[in-house]
């Protein structure tokens, strides 16, 4: 559940501000001060700052139909598709993929990510060349709007935190039209299913199967 154990923070230009923090989701209160930061800091040689507080890397493609709010950070390749909804509080790092009628909001992005179809995505860390596919999306409200609990087999956290998405460590892979429910947390090289609605965490090298079943990957 530790950033360390989630993340290659060599991967995003939150290195810095990650590494002073233990666990994932305390990260998220943060994110929209981060971005003003390091937004004001950026290369003009290598970003514009299309409206205020929206900084787009000169080599990014973004589509005319995309929305993005302030503050956002869109980085260097990354390919922002028609009707994407970037509501703001997103750092989307480079190389990424964030497709037709995504929306983003209060979410770290490492490079190489890829929300191609149709996926929303709150309050969430997505680690590097993690993959979402179509139609999957994090939970980051519980129903009865309490504050989300992050629990393991051998752990528990009280958050204390009312909106908290997904953690997704590096290389995750999650299967299309699946619900990762609030405090999700699923470690590296993980696999989710198809279909799947996900809750607490999922150890890295592993299988989510259907039913909430998991296997070890050999």
């Amino acid at each position: 559940m530790k950033i360390k154990e989630l993340y290659d923070l060599n991967h995003t230009i939150t290195k810095e501000y990650l590494s002073k923090f233990e666990y994932p989701w305390e990260t998220l209160d943060g994110i929209q001060t981060l971005i003003c930061e390091l937004g004001a800091k950026l290369d003009p040689e290598e970003y514009t700052e299309r409206s205020p507080q929206v900084w787009v890397h000169k080599r990014a493609k973004i589509a005319p139909t995309a929305y993005l709010g302030a503050p956002c950070i869109i980085g260097a390749d990354t390919e922002v598709r028609h009707c994407a909804f970037i509501r703001g509080g997103a750092i989307v790092g480079n190389g990424c993929v964030v497709g037709n009628s995504v929306e983003l909001k209060n979410v770290i992005l490492f490079d190489g990510v890829q929300t191609p179809h149709y996926n929303y995505v709150g309050d969430s860390i997505l680690g590097y060349k993690s993959h979402m596919g179509a139609g999957s999306v994090t939970s980051n409200v519980k129903s009865d709007k309490t504050p989300v609990t992050v629990k393991s087999n051998s752990e528990r956290h009280e958050t204390g935190m009312k909106k908290i998405g997904a953690m997704l460590g590096d290389f995750v892979e999650i299967g299309c039209n699946s619900v990762l429910n609030p405090g999700t947390v699923v470690g590296r090289n993980s696999n989710v299913y198809p279909l799947s609605c996900v809750r607490g965490v999922i150890p890295a090298n592993s299988i989510y199967k259907t039913g909430g079943t998991i296997v070890t990957k050999r």
